[in-house]
């Protein structure tokens, strides 16, 4: 599979080069070498990415997740990895993907058309609700409240005032606010009182268990929801658009095994990351090299890993790193989709479950004949650093029998 597949999702003004920049107080990543060390450096740095250092968390016994460091976040990561492993994930969900997935296409076709992106927004939040236990109340209110959140005015995360004026301040309260209450009654809580009459297994229950109050619980329901939701949402959206724009490529995915289907879409998402940007914080001097080169950051200063040059950084991924290539042989130790889960100790848990729901999805989708009638116009988002693809209409065909999902090429 060596056809250049050039990336779609490229943000105006962002630059690839250089692979290290020190802008002020802030540094620019764009090495994978320097990447990886800035992301493992796990004393020397703080979460400082999805505006991490302005969220609140006075009150809050168990500091959240996504923006917690050292001993503590490994606890946490620790004991809900296991909603996550794998082998759970096969076990566990894989039904539940196969019933949702169905039942949108089957209305969809019957309509003859369809907006990918709608479809995938109800599809990965029914998913994403089973793993978390928001299982209380309709999927399409709880995405319509999900998305809602999103509704944010513009910030730059480089400036300790995220370059927002007193108005945008006011309007990102009541737009974020509002829709997190509602969330919280409509959503969270149900989920809380049922889980607590009778655990089951997911993170609320879990939650429950270690004692995390019901505004701890609906933290980490925004973190699950719209993490689950966002970015795989759009990352089915993407992986659709490039395999129907490259025949050979889909077909090969439609005959292949899980585990070169799965190739294929972390390649995918190496070259599309939906995440563009991990930002950390340096607490104490930070020495990285990139060959012959080396630096050290500052405490105090904030490093921003830049994930699309990042993962095609050629010096790692090889010759033509805007190809799309799913047998493109990685460095030891490199994930298959390079950064775009993250890594280090802050690698996000859910890269299995949003490639095997990305999989179960496309599959159905591309056994009834879609094309293209309209291209998804590109977006970008800036509490996920990352892209956004809407309105993607495709017209749907009838249903062919499913491959086995065995079956490979000879």
């Amino acid at each position: 599979m060596d056809r250049p597949d050039l990336r779609r999702a490229r943000r105006p003004g962002e630059a690839d080069a250089p692979r290290v920049e020190q802008d002020g107080r802030v540094w620019r990543i764009r090495s994978l070498a320097v990447a990886r060390q800035v992301l493992r450096a796990r004393t020397q740095t703080t979460q400082a990415g999805f505006t991490a250092e302005a969220i609140p968390t006075g009150g809050l016994t168990h500091r959240p997740i996504l923006i917690s460091d050292g001993r503590l976040h490994d606890e946490q990561r620790s004991k809900v990895g296991r909603f996550f492993a794998p082998a759970v994930v096969a076990e566990r969900y894989t039904a539940r993907m196969e019933a949702s997935a169905d039942a949108l296409l089957d209305r969809a076709t019957a309509q003859g058309r369809c907006i990918l992106d709608e479809i995938a927004l109800l599809y990965t939040v029914e998913v994403t609700a089973e793993a978390v236990g928001l299982t209380e109340s309709p999927v399409p209110r709880m995405a319509r409240r999900l998305v809602s959140f999103f509704n944010q005015p513009p910030f730059d995360i480089t400036r300790d005032d995220l370059g927002r004026t007193r108005g945008q301040w006011a309007r990102a309260a009541v737009n974020g606010l509002l829709p997190i209450v509602r969330f919280y009654a409509a959503d969270v809580r149900p989920a809380i009182r049922a889980r607590r009459r009778q655990p089951r297994e997911d993170v609320i229950s879990h939650l429950i268990g270690e004692g995390y109050s019901d505004l701890e619980i609906l933290v980490e329901c925004v973190t699950y929801g719209t993490a689950g939701m966002v970015t795989t949402r759009e990352f089915i959206c993407m992986a659709a658009w490039h395999l129907l724009q490259n025949p050979p490529l889909r077909e090969r995915y439609l005959v292949a095994g899980q585990p070169e289907r799965f190739a294929i879409l972390n390649e995918v998402i190496r070259l599309e990351p939906v995440v563009g940007h991990l930002y950390r914080r340096v607490t104490e001097p930070l020495e990285v090299n990139d060959g012959a080169s080396a630096w050290t950051i500052p405490a105090g200063h904030l490093v921003d890993v830049c994930i699309r040059p990042a993962n095609a950084d050629a010096a790692a991924v090889g010759e033509r790193p805007l190809d799309l290539c799913p047998q493109r042989t990685l460095p030891s130790g490199v994930n298959q989709a390079v950064l775009s889960f993250g890594d280090g100790a802050h690698k996000c848990p859910g890269q299995p479950l949003a490639i095997l729901e990305s999989d179960v999805l496309l599959r159905r989708l591309f056994a009834r004949d879609p094309r293209i009638l309209t291209e998804p116009e590109l977006g970008w988002d800036d509490l996920i650093a990352g892209y956004m693809l809407r309105g993607f209409a495709l017209e749907l065909g009838g249903t062919k029998p499913s491959t086995s999902a065995g079956q490979t090429l000879k």
